[in-house]
């Protein structure tokens, strides 16, 4: 089996992991962005303009010819279980601050007796619903969040949480909590907790060189854009190229 036939979940720290961002609320833009070929897309509920309806018809377009990641907007067991029911391939929980709260996030996302999400969807449901019963809690990712000071210094326990699949730092957050300064010294202190817990890191980052740079320091799961700054760039782009092309007017 290559990696691209395994599941992200067994993928993760097997190679870096390039993500596309979607905040826009748009499914086309997602379903241009797919072909890509990122090996994750990232439907943001917590910041970007999806609601429960617009939620399901992202993760269809995604698939198939990616994973599909629902950043929650909390950590609730109706929010993660209602992004998972969507027929998403695993959560980004955000602001956690602790290894009871990352406990809190892994009980939500995985069935009985592993955890406490209640079983539904219609994705789920209009399937053969124990055959996805019978691989969901194996094959569902969970990511957490540091992006808190709180975080930061909890950080090796965060890690170390059974269940926990990799810890995405939030460096916007991160740097409001901490201050640009002490951002970087905070990255380093989680990645190395998540290489001593044995998991995946991952960073959040505004472009291609950003993801690149942080893929090459050892992070295993990169965004490599968000659809915020693509199309807001393109348009700049385009008006600047148009702009310079066009011939200076002449004097009256």
């Amino acid at each position: 089996m290559n990696l691209q036939e395994m599941t992200l979940r067994r993928r993760l720290g097997q190679q870096p992991i390039a993500v596309l961002w979607m905040s826009v609320g748009s499914t086309t833009v997602i379903e241009l962005a797919r072909s890509a070929q990122a090996d994750a897309i990232v439907i943001d509920m917590q910041h970007g303009l999806w609601d429960r309806a617009t939620l399901e018809q992202a993760v269809g377009a995604v698939a198939p010819g990616a994973s599909a990641l629902v950043r929650v907007a909390e950590n609730s067991p109706i929010a993660i279980g209602q992004a998972l029911d969507s027929g998403a391939e695993g959560v980004i929980i955000p602001l956690i601050e602790s290894a009871s709260e990352a406990a809190q996030a892994v009980a939500a996302a995985r069935f009985p007796p592993d955890g406490n999400r209640s079983g539904g969807g219609v994705r789920p449901l209009a399937g053969d619903f124990m055959a996805y019963l019978a691989t969901a809690n194996e094959r569902t990712v969970v990511g957490v969040m540091i992006e808190t000071a709180r975080g930061v210094e909890n950080a090796a326990a965060i890690a170390a949480t059974p269940g926990v699949d990799f810890v995405l730092i939030g460096t916007g957050d991160l740097s409001l909590s901490l201050g640009a300064a002490d951002n970087e010294k905070a990255c380093r202190k989680i990645l190395k907790a998540c290489g001593k817990a044995g998991i995946a890191c991952a960073i959040y980052t505004g472009n291609a060189d950003q993801a690149a740079a942080r893929a090459n320091e050892g992070y295993a799961m990169v965004i490599a854009a968000n659809d915020i700054g693509v199309v807001a760039q393109g348009f700049s782009d385009a008006m600047r190229r148009f702009r310079d092309a066009i011939k200076t007017p002449a004097a009256t």
